[in-house]
Formats: C-alpha cells, sequence, structure tokens
C-alpha cells in the first residue's frame, strides 16, 4: 500500500481467485490505482502470461517486489525432500523467474528497480530451518550477482531483511513469548510491517538511485553484521 499511497500502480498476486479479489477490493478501498491478479510464482507459464497481462493493461514494470514465501520448519535430520524443495522452488527459484521475466522491459527502458524480501535468518541461520535460511541467503547471493549485470543499464536490484516482525501469527503469541522475542532485540520491541514498507519505498524511489547490491537489514539490532 505504501508504494501506491506514494502514485505508483500497484499490481498484487495471490494463488487464489479469492486473494486476488481481495487485493483488487483492498486497492480500491484505498484509492489506489492497480488489482489483485492471480498467479503461482513457480509456474513459468503463468509469470508470462501474468506480465503479458500487466503490460497490455498498465504498461511494462518499472519496480518488482520479489515477497513470496512459506515455511516448511524441521531439522535436518527430518527434513522430507519435498520439505526442502517447495522452500527453494517458491522462496528462491521464484527469484530467478520473476526478475527475469522482467528484465528485458527494464533493459529496453535503462531503468528498474528488483527489490527482493529476505529474511535475517539468511544471515545468521536458525536450527530448524536450513531450507528457509538456505533459500533467504540464496537470495543475497543472486541480488549481488545480478545487481552487476545490470547495474550499467540504470536497474538497482536489492534485498530488504526483516528480523522479527509484527504480524496476525505475532499477535496470537502468548505474552511471554512476545517478551522472550523481543529481549533478543536491541530496540525492545518487534518491527512493523510499516516499517519494512518504508524501507521499500526508500529502494524504489529517488533515494535509493545509487544503491545496488545491497541487503538492508531492518531488524531492530538483533543481527550485526
Amino acid at each position: 500500500m505504501t508504494l501506491g499511497k506514494a502514485g505508483a500502480t500497484v499490481i498484487g498476486t495471490a494463488t487464489s481467485e479469492v486473494g486476488a479479489n481481495n487485493i483488487s477490493k483492498i486497492l480500491a478501498d484505498k484509492n489506489i490505482h492497480g488489482k489483485g491478479m492471480i498467479l503461482n510464482v513457480t509456474d513459468n507459464d503463468q509469470i508470462l502470461d501474468l506480465l503479458k497481462a500487466v503490460t497490455v493493461e498498465f504498461g511494462s514494470v518499472d519496480i518488482l517486489i520479489n515477497n513470496a514465501g512459506i515455511t516448511r520448519d524441521n531439522i535436518l535430520i527430518r527434513m522430507k525432500e519435498e520439505e526442502w524443495d517447495e522452500i527453494i522452488n517458491t522462496n528462491l527459484s521464484s527469484v530467478y523467474k520473476m526478475s527475469k521475466a522482467v528484465l528485458r522491459g527494464m533493459i529496453k527502458k535503462k531503468s528498474g528497480r528488483i527489490i527482493s524480501i529476505t529474511s535475517v535468518v539468511g544471515a545468521m541461520g536458525n536450527a530448524g530451518q536450513s531450507n528457509y535460511a538456505a533459500a533467504k541467503a540464496g537470495i543475497m547471493g543472486f541480488t549481488k550477482s545480478l545487481a552487476r549485470e545490470v547495474g550499467v543499464r540504470g536497474i538497482t536490484v536489492n534485498t530488504i531483511a526483516p528480523g522479527f516482525i509484527e504480524t496476525d501469527m505475532t499477535d496470537n503469541l502468548p505474552e511471554d513469548q512476545k517478551a522472550a522475542l523481543a529481549s533478543q532485540i536491541p530496540m525492545a520491541r518487534l518491527g512493523t510491517v510499516d516499517e519494512i514498507a518504508q524501507a521499500v519505498l526508500f529502494l524504489a524511489g529517488d533515494s535509493g538511485s545509487y544503491i545496488t547490491a545491497q541487503t538492508l537489514h531492518v531488524n531492530g539490532g538483533m543481527y550485526t553484521l
């Protein structure tokens, strides 16, 4: 919503028609130009069809936010191969697929922003999340490499690595668990979704025009490099 309020046309995706319709309604209620559309980010044909439809209706993509993510937590000795593959396909391979799909249009315009949402777990690791950490760390490496390929074309490529963020899931946690999470953070609180959105806005706008190949850590100091 933050990009939309700043004047961007927003195309949000969901894996179901219900989800896409909900996105369209939210955008309309907030007077933001755009719509929700159905997309499975692991499906090459769906990605190409979506981009064709978006280009016809709204024009070529200026800003890509890679934000698809799932978890399949398990310690490695018990992790099933499908638990590994699902995470890599959805969280990492989708970044490759989506980024490649929008590049031609960005190169033609000599302008573009690719911003991927990774995680503090990709930098610090976490027991029971070897698949998730590998995918998120992979996004960071992918970003650095792609940025070197397309910087001369006026395209910036960055990632944002959130720490512990307030969500519907954390809202349902007992207060002692919330306190335990906050105790790991020097700022003594969880971050907000809006704080992540503001980081995206910064990298997507003119203020971020000379920033590329970087991971912006938004974690309240819980992890430092």
